[in-house]
């Protein structure tokens, strides 16, 4: 049995990453902390009453060390980079659902996410937690960069596109719509019922901080440089992403030859569904479920592809991915506690 905590578990993605594990057979949740919070889990999160006694208190270093084999590190960016080397050098294994880790430049953090990156010698170290693509990294790595979600869905739907055909692609545009718990709990005016509730927008057009992320994975892909345009936008719902990507292509490309390829990448994944060309994916199919459900159509040159992603953004874009990472990096069945 693996002991783990979860620190920062009264957001949503430490709370559904608490809610995983606690039905995960191998797992056993030993700590829990909360930068704002403490007190029983069951009163925090009254859906887990009866189902644990465990207690949220104000991180400790040393607690934590003494008390955990893996630690998930479900905290606001910037932070867990003044956590994780502690707890590694401390010897354990630490599961960061933060972006403190995905981008290999450190140079790149002040610009995307304003803040200097304090721990660069663990970037150098951290492996970006995609299983699709960095399985056998994964389960011998010490730390993860669990992925974002909407690179998650970004990268599943191209990443068969741009292992075979990246030298005919001219041009990625990811149209991306997310709904509002992917901006956490934080309480701001933009994210309140009343703005949410009956409307639809665009934010943060072409600078949105997941953007090098997504173009980091695929140029690594591809073996050259990649640079997408990625627009994000606002779903007044709570759970969900829907990615709609146009690749315009030097040479035709066919529906079926579109289906193939994508069915052969993706033939012995647990968690990527690819469904009949023409066929498109929606949100309410994978809502509550780790998997990314992948659609596409060209237009009748052939020379337009439309892929179509979607996830659900607190499971396999955040907890789920990670619980998944946490699989493989302790030689467990990929699927536990996600069934």
């Amino acid at each position: 049995m693996i002991r783990v905590g979860i620190v920062g578990v009264s957001g949503y993605s430490g709370a559904l990453a608490l809610e995983l594990l606690l039905k995960h057979p191998h797992a056993r949740v030993t700590y829990a902390s909360a930068q704002n919070t403490s007190g029983a889990m069951a009163e925090i999160c009254p859906r887990l009453n009866g189902r644990t006694d465990l207690v949220c208190e104000i991180f400790d270093l040393k607690k934590a060390s003494e008390h955990c084999d893996v630690v998930f590190l479900a905290v606001p960016h910037t932070t867990a980079m003044g956590i994780a080397p502690g707890l590694l050098k401390a010897g354990k294994k630490v599961i960061d659902l933060s972006a403190d880790y995905r981008l290999k430049n450190a140079k790149d953090y002040p610009k995307w996410y304003e803040h200097e990156h304090s721990d660069p010698q663990n970037l150098k170290e951290a492996v970006y937690g995609l299983p699709e693509l960095y399985r056998e990294d994964i389960k011998k790595a010490k730390l993860i960069a669990n992925p974002g979600c909407y690179p998650t869905a970004a990268i599943l739907a191209l990443a068969p596109l741009m292992a075979t055909h990246s030298e005919d692609c001219e041009s990625i545009i990811i149209d991306a719509k997310s709904g509002v718990s992917g901006a956490g709990k934080k309480v701001l005016a933009n994210f309140m019922f009343t703005e949410v509730n009956g409307n639809f927008k665009a934010y943060k057009v072409l600078q949105h901080q997941h953007t090098p992320e997504i173009d980091q994975v695929l140029s690594r892909i591809s073996s050259k440089n990649v640079s997408v345009a990625f627009v994000p936008h606002l779903l007044p719902i709570n759970h969900g992403i829907l990615e709609t990507i146009y690749v315009r292509l030097k040479k035709k490309l066919s529906s079926t030859d579109a289906e193939k390829l994508y069915k052969k990448f993706y033939k012995t994944e647990p968690f990527v569904r690819v469904l009949k060309a023409g066929t498109q994916p929606e949100v309410k199919n994978v809502a509550g479920t780790n998997f990314c459900d992948i659609g596409f159509e060209t237009n009748d040159p052939g020379n337009l592809l439309v892929i179509t992603s979607v996830i659900d953004n607190l499971v396999k874009g955040a907890a789920g991915q990670a619980v998944q990472n946490f699989n493989l990096m302790c030689g467990f069945k990929e699927d536990e506690g996600l069934r």
